[in-house]
C-alpha cells in the first residue's frame, strides 16, 4: 500500500539541487541561510548560489525561470498559493509539515518492519527493569513503537509549533515595528501579504529543519524534549542502524542503549511534571525580548547592488535580518541551557549505573553518544537553528558528574528528589563546582545538626549548674552536700557510698 507521502507527492513542490537530505537552518527561524543547499547546483536558478531565494517558498518560483526553460504554471501557482495561504499565527505549519514530509521523502525512509516493532519493545521492557535498580522514578513508557522518519515528523510537529510559535509571533512584530511609519502608510493593505508571506518562509525554514532533523534523531526525546505523545517511547530503527554502521558495538546493543535513553527521559519528564512547562516559558522569554537593528540593516545595504543575485544571497546567508541578542534574551538562553544540561545529565546518571556490571559496551556507548552531540547532535543543532541557543557538551559532564556527586553523598533517592519542585534544582553557578553542590548541601544537613547538639548541651548545662555550685566553697566534688541532698545522696557517706558496694 502506498505511504501517504507516495500519495502526497505530486502535490508537493519539487525541491530544486542535488536532492540533499539534511538540510537544517543554522540561524535564527526566518533569517539567514539554509545550509546543506546545493552550493555548486543551483538547480534551474542559474549559476552555482545564483538563487537568493533559497530555503524559501520562492526557491521554485525563481528556479523555473533558469536555464530558457518555460516555467511550469502548476508550479508556479501551488507555490503562490502556499505563500500567500491563510494561516492561524505567525508560521505556516501546513506548509511547515509538507516541506518536512518532501525533505524526508528526498531520501531513503522504510517503514519500520514488524520484526523491528517487536526489538523495539523488548529493548524498551528490558531497559526499564535495569532502571528500575537504579531510580526511584517509575516507569512511565505505556506503549513502545518504532517509527519511520516521517512518523517522527507527524508526531512531533505539535512540540515544535508550541516552542516556535512564540518566537516566530515576537519577530514578525519586530519586524513590523521596525518599519517607519511612512513605510508603513505607504504599504497599506500590502502589510497582510507580507505577512503571510513572512510567515511562509518561517513555515518552509522551520520545516527544512524538522525534515533535516528526522534523518539524525534516534528516539523521540533525542532532542532533550519530549517531542512525542506522552507515555510512548519511539525508536528510528533506520537511524539506529545508521549510527551502529559507524561503531564497533553490535546493533542489540545500540538498540538497548538508546532504549535505556529514551526510557530514562520518559521517566524524568513524566516525573517532574514542571519540566517541559519551564522549558517551552524560557524559549519564550527569549523570543519575548527579539529587536530588530534597523540602523544596522542600514549600514549593510549601503552601497548594496540589488541587480548582483549574488550579493544578494551573500547578505541574506550574512543574516542581513538577524534579530539582535539583547541581555535579557541571553539570560534566558543561559537558563535554558543549564535546564537542558541537568536533564541530559540526569539521563546520563542513570543510564550508567543502570548499565553497570551488565552491559560491557556501554562506556564505548556512552563516549560515542557525547560525541555525537558534541559535533553537533539534534538538540544543539535544533536549538541554534531556532533559537540560537547551542548546548555546550562541557555543561552535559558538568551536570553529569553534579547528579553523580549528589548520589556518592545522599544515595538516589536525593538525586532523584531533587526534581520534585523546580525550587530545589541546582543553578547554572552549580555547573561551575559540580562537587560543590552536592558538598554544600550535605554540609548544610550537618551543621545544623551539630547546632542542634550543641544547643541541647548548652540547655543542659545550664539547669545542671545550679546543683554543681551550691556555694562558693563547697559542692559534691570537695566533700560538701548539695542542699537538697537527701540521706542517699552520693558523696555524704551514706549507705550508698558504703554499704552498698
Amino acid at each position: 500500500m502506498a505511504s501517504d507521502e507516495d500519495r502526497d507527492r505530486d502535490d508537493l513542490p519539487e525541491e530544486p539541487g542535488d536532492g540533499s537530505s539534511e538540510p537544517t537552518p543554522d540561524r535564527g527561524i526566518g533569517f539567514g541561510k539554509i545550509p546543506g543547499r546545493p552550493g555548486g547546483d543551483a538547480g534551474a536558478g542559474g549559476p552555482a548560489g545564483a538563487n537568493p531565494f533559497a530555503g524559501t517558498p520562492m526557491e521554485g518560483l525563481f528556479g523555473a525561470f533558469g536555464g530558457g526553460q518555460m516555467p511550469d504554471m502548476n508550479l508556479l501557482m501551488q507555490q503562490m498559493q502556499r505563500m500567500f495561504a491563510p494561516h492561524d499565527g505567525s508560521v505556516n505549519w501546513e506548509l511547515a509539515k509538507d516541506v518536512a514530509r518532501q525533505t524526508v521523502a528526498a531520501g531513503k525512509d522504510p517503514a519500520p518492519l514488524s520484526t523491528e516493532d517487536a526489538a523495539v519493545a523488548d529493548a524498551v521492557r528490558l531497559a526499564d527493569t535495569w532502571l528500575d535498580s537504579v531510580t526511584d522514578l517509575p516507569a512511565a513508557s505505556v506503549r513502545a513503537k518504532a517509527w519511520s522518519r516521517s512518523t517522527w515528523v507527524e508526531e512531533t510537529m505539535p512540540t515544535w509549533q508550541a516552542m516556535v510559535e512564540p518566537i516566530a509571533a515576537h519577530v514578525v512584530g519586530a519586524m513590523a515595528s521596525a518599519l517607519p511609519e511612512e513605510a508603513k502608510a505607504m504599504a497599506g493593505p500590502l502589510m497582510g501579504m507580507l505577512s503571510q508571506a513572512g510567515g511562509a518562509m518561517f513555515g518552509a525554514q522551520v520545516g527544512q529543519a524538522v525534515g533535516g532533523l528526522a534523518a539524525e534523531v534516534l528516539s523521540s526525546t533525542d532532542t532533550g524534549l519530549p517531542m512525542g505523545p506522552s507515555g510512548v517511547s519511539a525508536m528510528l530503527p533506520a537511524n539506529l542502524r545508521a549510527f551502529a554502521e559507524g561503531l564497533e558495538e553490535s546493533e542489540a546493543d545500540v538498540f538497548l542503549y538508546a532504549a535505556l535513553r529514551e526510557a530514562a527521559h520518559q521517566r524524568l519528564y513524566a516525573h517532574a511534571g514542571w519540566l517541559r512547562a519551564r522549558i517551552l516559558t524560557t524559549v519564550e522569554e527569549f523570543g519575548r525580548g527579539t529587536t530588530i537593528d534597523v540602523r544596522a540593516i542600514e549600514d549593510k545595504l549601503s552601497g548594496f547592488d540589488p541587480t548582483n543575485m549574488q550579493a544578494a544571497q551573500e547578505a541574506l546567508a550574512g543574516g542581513l535580518f538577524e534579530p539582535e541578542r539583547t541581555p535579557q534574551q541571553q539570560a534566558a538562553l543561559d537558563r535554558l541551557e543549564a535546564l537542558l544540561a541537568f536533564v541530559e545529565g540526569w539521563v546520563d546518571e542513570v543510564v550508567t549505573q543502570a548499565t553497570d556490571g551488565r552491559m560491557p559496551s556501554a562506556v564505548r556507548l556512552r563516549e560515542a553518544m557525547r560525541r555525537r552531540r558534541a559535533a553537533g547532535g539534534p538538540a544543539e543543532e535544533t536549538f541554534a537553528s531556532l533559537v540560537g541557543l547551542e548546548l555546550r557538551p562541557r555543561r552535559l559532564r558538568d551536570a553529569a558528574a553534579l547528579w553523580a556527586a549528589l548520589r556518592d553523598r545522599q544515595g538516589a533517592s536525593a538525586r532523584d528528589a531533587v526534581w520534585a519542585h523546580p525550587d530545589l534544582m541546582p543553578t547554572a553557578a552549580d555547573l561551575d563546582d559540580p562537587i560543590g553542590f552536592a558538598v554544600d548541601d550535605t554540609d548544610a544537613t550537618d551543621d545544623s545538626a551539630s547546632f542542634d547538639a550543641a544547643l541541647a548541651d548548652l540547655l543542659d548545662g545550664s539547669t545542671e549548674r545550679p546543683d554543681d555550685g551550691g556555694t562558693d566553697d563547697g559542692g559534691a566534688d570537695d566533700g560538701g552536700t548539695a542542699p537538697d541532698a537527701g540521706p542517699d545522696a552520693p558523696g555524704d557517706g551514706g549507705p550508698t557510698d558504703s554499704g552498698d558496694r
